[in-house]
């Protein structure tokens, strides 16, 4: 597919999606949400990659605005909504865990971590899209906003369901109820994010964590890490633990575990065939 809406960038074993309509402050249409379900189907099928990091293109001045002001004019004159894309769209991360296998859900059921880099503004969709990362790092003085009350809307993609796991009911409500505007440093404060950081300190520090997460963590770990920690939303304690106690008896037998014990002996990087 041509990409006229993203931008991919490879680092090593990162790979990185750029939000990329700069001219519209990298704003959220149908037809990028196309390319970016196309491009993060890609990339978690890739053994090369480890990790995924999702930013704005930093000509944009934002992270990503919320959707394209057309569109919503779009939604007003047809008199109903439209999401822009077509029933072919690809399905990154279907097929893992049924309540995985909707809009943004998706990277619930993704094989690698998705870090989101908040380089600047995040509202509406913007936002939701970094609530459904894995880790959550953004520029200081980023602004932020769920932006949906003030046409009307609902909560948007799950918001309401994701938002109270990450800050907490008393703060989810503030900021769905509200859709006030708040600061990067707020939203560390709240539990929103996992760093606040400069502007010029911000890829550098995704990039060092990603590379650690590359080296220090086996693909197969990474992947029913991330698994375990979204299916436990929906299951008991003890339907943790005895998932648990199965994967420890099937991953214990995959050749990144004994080469994981010899790397940590032998106090070196681990050589990881992953799968």
């Amino acid at each position: 597919m041509e990409l006229k809406t993203l931008k991919l960038e490879r680092r090593g074993t990162t790979a990185t999606i750029l939000l990329s309509r700069p001219h519209r402050r990298n704003a959220w249409t149908g037809r990028m949400h196309t390319e970016y379900r196309h491009v993060l189907m890609e990339l978690d099928h890739d053994p090369s990659v480890r990790v995924i990091v999702v930013t704005g293109d930093p000509d944009g001045k934002a992270f990503c605005a919320g959707a394209d002001t057309a569109a919503l004019e779009g939604h007003s004159d047809k008199g109903r909504y439209d999401s822009g894309t077509t029933s072919d769209i690809a399905t990154p991360g279907y097929g893992t865990r049924e309540e995985f296998d909707a809009t943004f859900a998706y990277h619930f059921g993704l094989t690698k971590p998705v870090i989101a880099a908040i380089n600047g503004a995040a509202a509406g969709v913007g936002l939701v899209l970094a609530a459904f990362a894995d880790l959550r790092f953004a520029a200081k003085g980023a602004k932020f906003t769920t932006a949906h009350g003030r046409f009307n809307f609902p909560a948007e993609f799950g918001l309401s369901w994701v938002l109270p796991r990450l800050v907490g009911l008393t703060h989810a409500n503030d900021l769905l109820l509200s859709s006030r505007v708040f600061l990067a440093e707020e939203a560390m404060e709240i539990g929103f994010l996992n760093r606040c950081l400069s502007e010029e300190e911000l890829m550098p520090a995704v990039y060092a964590y990603a590379d650690m997460l590359a080296e220090k963590s086996a693909p197969g770990s990474l992947r029913e890490t991330k698994w375990q920690v979204y299916t436990d939303q929906h299951r008991s304690v003890g339907a943790s633990v005895r998932e648990a106690e199965h994967l420890l008896e099937t991953m214990i037998t995959h050749p990144d575990y004994k080469e994981g014990i010899k790397a940590w002996m032998e106090k070196r990087a681990a050589k990881w065939q992953g799968g």
